[in-house]
């Protein structure tokens, strides 16, 4: 089968050339005390975990400005994208965006992506676990899929339509030839709750947000789009090992608006390359089922171009493109 990659082999290339922070950066000269960190989703959800996490570490390194997460949700991530692109490109502004900046875009649901914004670190991987409800019958990604195969778009899908929590599913349906029906959601706290309930028969989450869950037997690991199982939930087996060449993982990173000078990206780069090696952040997501690989902002760009071009081409092939 086709193999859709997301950007992982592109970060590993990257960094197998030897990306290195250059030399500690001057700090340039801010006009705010603290430098708002935009985050697109509602509190609870991985990305809101992760990045408080970073909050913390960063201001523990005593940096000015400091940083301050704050949550701007609505419209899939959307609502935040908007207020961070239009924000004052003065380095008090920085954005937390993944490929759902990109999938956004594709569908037609937002008239920008990477390019509206200069790219400052690529900081996280999170693969994708493909949860189902406890109240369904399967035992299995293959009972799964034989039961939808056999009553196509009518096993319950719940995503972000038109973020990734959505694309997967669209790529799984292009690779096996099941049809979902999809219900819609605005982030992971969400779809986990309507797992928990039995209101979905599936949604897309990952080691931060459905470890729990799934170790408690609430919603049940089918399987999840990685290179090796989860160390955190070894019983889910890849969709590799099920026979669907797949991987899939959420890819976060921090952004500013177009027009932020390179003094100010380079200085912020620096500070979260450094606290992308603090040893407890490590432990920390670690323990989340998310890799930290921090590309500084020439070759985060080179990424997410390249992540841009890949996910047109998929896009186009599924019915799903709608930009320019």
């Amino acid at each position: 089968m086709k193999k859709f990659i997301t950007g992982a082999a592109v970060t590993a290339i990257a960094l197998g050339a030897g990306l290195m922070a250059g030399p500690a950066q001057a700090k340039p000269k801010f006009s705010c005390d603290t430098a708002k960190l935009i985050v697109p989703w509602k509190p609870g959800g991985g990305t809101g975990v992760i990045f408080s996490i970073f909050e913390k570490v960063v201001n523990d390194m005593g940096v000015e400005p400091r940083i301050q997460m704050v949550s701007i949700p609505g419209q899939g991530g959307n609502k935040g994208a908007k207020e961070a692109a239009k924000s004052k490109p003065d380095g008090c502004t920085l954005f937390v965006i993944h490929q759902s900046g990109v999938t956004s875009y594709l569908n037609g649901r937002i008239p920008f992506h990477f390019d509206n914004f200069e790219t400052v670190s690529l900081l996280t991987s999170t693969p994708s676990i493909l949860g189902a409800s406890a109240k369904t019958p399967w035992a299995s990604f293959d009972d799964m899929k034989k039961d939808t195969l056999a009553r196509p778009e009518e096993v319950t899908v719940g995503a972000t339509f038109g973020s990734t929590s959505h694309f997967i599913w669209l790529l799984l349906e292009d690779m096996t030839g099941m049809k979902f029906k999809y219900v819609p959601f605005e982030g992971t706290k969400e779809r986990n709750t309507a797992l928990l309930t039995g209101a979905i028969n599936m949604g897309e989450t990952n080691v931060a947000a459905g470890r729990k869950y799934i170790e408690g037997g609430e919603i049940k690991g089918l399987a999840i789009a990685a290179t090796e199982r989860a160390k955190q939930l070894p019983n889910v087996p890849t969709l590799k090992e099920l026979g669907v060449d797949l991987e899939f993982a959420l890819k976060r990173g921090i952004v500013a608006p177009k027009g932020t000078p390179k003094e100010y990206v380079d200085y912020w780069a620096g500070v979260f390359k450094k606290a992308a090696e603090n040893p407890e952040f490590l432990k920390q997501m670690d323990a989340k089922g998310t890799d930290v690989s921090w590309v500084g902002p020439a070759d985060y760009r080179k990424w997410a171009d390249k992540l841009f071009e890949d996910y047109k081409k998929v896009a186009i092939k599924i019915g799903m493109y709608k930009g320019k």
